[in-house]
């Protein structure tokens, strides 16, 4: 189930232009062999905002292939630090064979491991965080996501409308889908309802949340 009109969505993704030759190659491959990747229209956010909000780190939960992590580099200020986490061996291989080819080794550090574990172990703060890994798990990370999150920064959360199941009933949802289904709609209540955070809920790929941390008065 498309969350926007196909025929907008067609359109919107016309006007884009096209990235530099490997981050060409590797949507190309992602997409040919079932890999995980952003959408266009999502690729085409998260570049504004990289652009506009001039992030120095970066932490992203969910790495894949490298390909987010390698865009966001791209539109990111050259003094910007990137760190990523997977669990998935053969797609940590593939990231930091792709993280060598593009000459970030230096700018990017990939930590191997449970997202959650890793999350508990950091220490730092990051102006922007970008979670695009296991949806059930969204909630999980929250608190922890809270932690390390700047004062005035952004968390961007990928795919939070599961193809459209997330805005219908339980009982219209697969039974094998029902918890992740319960988890994402607890997710949305709360970045919508933490006072510590502003949301806004788009209808941009599979839907994106993007949240502000408030500043302390």
């Amino acid at each position: 189930m498309a969350i926007a009109e196909e025929r907008v969505v067609t359109y919107i993704r016309s006007l884009e232009t096209e990235e530099c030759p490997m981050l060409e190659e590797m949507e190309r491959e992602a997409l040919e062999n079932g890999v995980p990747i952003i959408k266009k229209e999502t690729q085409s956010f998260l570049k504004t905002l990289i652009s506009l909000q001039r992030p120095e780190k970066v932490l992203e939960i969910g790495t894949a292939t490298g390909f987010s992590a390698l865009l966001m580099c791209e539109y990111a200020p050259e003094n910007c630090r990137l760190v990523t986490i997977e669990n998935y061996e053969k797609r940590i291989i593939a990231a930091r064979e792709n993280f060598r080819r593009a000459g970030r080794e230096e700018q990017i550090s990939l930590i191997e491991g449970d997202a959650l574990k890793v999350l508990r172990g950091l220490e730092g703060k990051f102006d922007l965080v970008f979670m695009d890994a296991a949806k059930a798990q969204y909630i999980h990370y929250l608190p922890e996501v809270l932690r390390l999150l700047e004062e005035g920064g952004v968390l961007v959360s990928d795919n939070v409308m599961q193809d459209g199941d997330v805005f219908e009933s339980r009982f219209a949802v697969e039974r094998r889908d029902r918890t992740i289904h319960a988890r994402m709609r607890e997710y949305l209540y709360e970045i919508k309802h933490n006072e510590a955070l502003v949301t806004s809920i788009l209808p941009l790929g599979d839907g994106v949340a993007v949240s502000v941390k408030r500043k302390e008065s």
